[in-house]
């Protein structure tokens, strides 16, 4: 892949073509070749006036396959002119991109971009990495509307108690920085902010032995048989030495201007998805737009969510 776009208007104009964003994710996707996403099979022929290969290895289901086979764009007919600047766009705006603005800005219906962004999203999830070590700082904080903004009916139904009543419990890790990497974060909607979930998280993110950073929540109380466990107490100051939990909490902030500002009212069932979003490009941040882009990309592939799987009944907390 030579003379990438490194700005949104080279991207735009690279990716104006079809056959330039065919070979940009054939390259992407197969390095070493084309390959059967069905068998694996390299006996594969290219039908250049429709931009899709046979396989010739002689399985009757789906011998004929595009690009976007295996990808979170299957099935869609939406050309890869539009599905790559809007995962540019994604990937780059640091305080998100809203289905209207992908609406108005590459030409389809708005349904269509929300859709076109939640699979993207799903490309951007980092999955699970190794356990974070070092400094690792632990918090919680909720997400929703404020009580004060709601309609009466809405307040009654919702608002039962104070604090966190009506909103979304978000747990967050962060490993500080050190001279070889910088800070990375681990963001997850919750149940609850009991000890058993909170410690939980805790115990199956972070190596034993790490330096664990907290407030005086007493649902963190009681890891020092496992760790380093050092605790700030808010109500007399933030900052101790280099105990805190200023790194999360800048996540935080991050998150909610990112939900306010932009995507205004996220649904309790979908958070964790924005959750991903938020969460890619803290952890890409050190890249340039492109770098995050090609990462996103290759992201794509082995992934897939249905319509119905966004706009189901459930409304229980999704499994990640």
């Amino acid at each position: 892949m030579n003379n990438e776009p490194q700005t949104l208007v080279e991207a735009i104009r690279y990716f104006s073509d079809e056959d330039v964003c065919l070979r940009f994710m054939v390259a992407l996707r197969w390095p070493q070749g084309v390959t059967c996403p069905t068998c694996g099979s390299r006996d594969v022929t290219f039908l250049a006036k429709r931009r899709v290969w046979k396989c010739y290895a002689g399985h009757k289901d789906r011998p004929q396959f595009s690009i976007k086979v295996g990808t979170v764009m299957e099935d869609s007919p939406i050309s890869l002119t539009k599905w790559l600047p809007a995962l540019w766009l994604l990937a780059s705006c640091k305080n998100g991109v809203s289905s209207y603005e992908i609406h108005r800005g590459i030409g389809v219906t708005q349904k269509t971009a929300w859709f076109m962004l939640h699979r993207l999203r799903l490309a951007m999830r980092t999955g699970t990495f190794e356990k974070l070590s070092g400094q690792v700082e632990a918090d919680e904080t909720f997400i929703g509307g404020l009580a004060r903004n709601m309609h009466k009916d809405k307040r009654e139904r919702i608002i039962k108690g104070t604090g966190g009543s009506g909103k979304t419990a978000v747990m967050g890790l962060l490993e500080r920085h050190t001279d070889k990497k910088a800070s990375r974060v681990k963001a997850k909607v919750i149940q609850n902010v009991q000890r058993t979930t909170l410690q939980g998280e805790i115990r199956q993110h972070v190596m034993p032995g790490a330096e664990v950073h907290t407030d005086e929540w007493v649902g963190y109380k009681n890891l020092d048989a496992e760790y380093v466990h050092n605790v700030i107490n808010h109500a007399e100051s933030y900052v101790q030495d280099n105990v805190h939990t200023n790194g999360i909490e800048n996540f935080w902030s991050l998150l909610k201007r990112m939900i306010k500002g932009t995507y205004v009212s996220v649904e309790p069932f979908h958070l964790f998805r924005y959750l991903d979003e938020e969460t890619f490009r803290f952890n890409e941040r050190e890249g340039t737009d492109a770098d995050r882009f090609l990462t996103a990309a290759s992201g794509v592939v082995g992934k897939r969510i249905m319509y119905k799987e966004l706009i189901g009944n459930v409304r229980g907390l999704p499994t990640t």
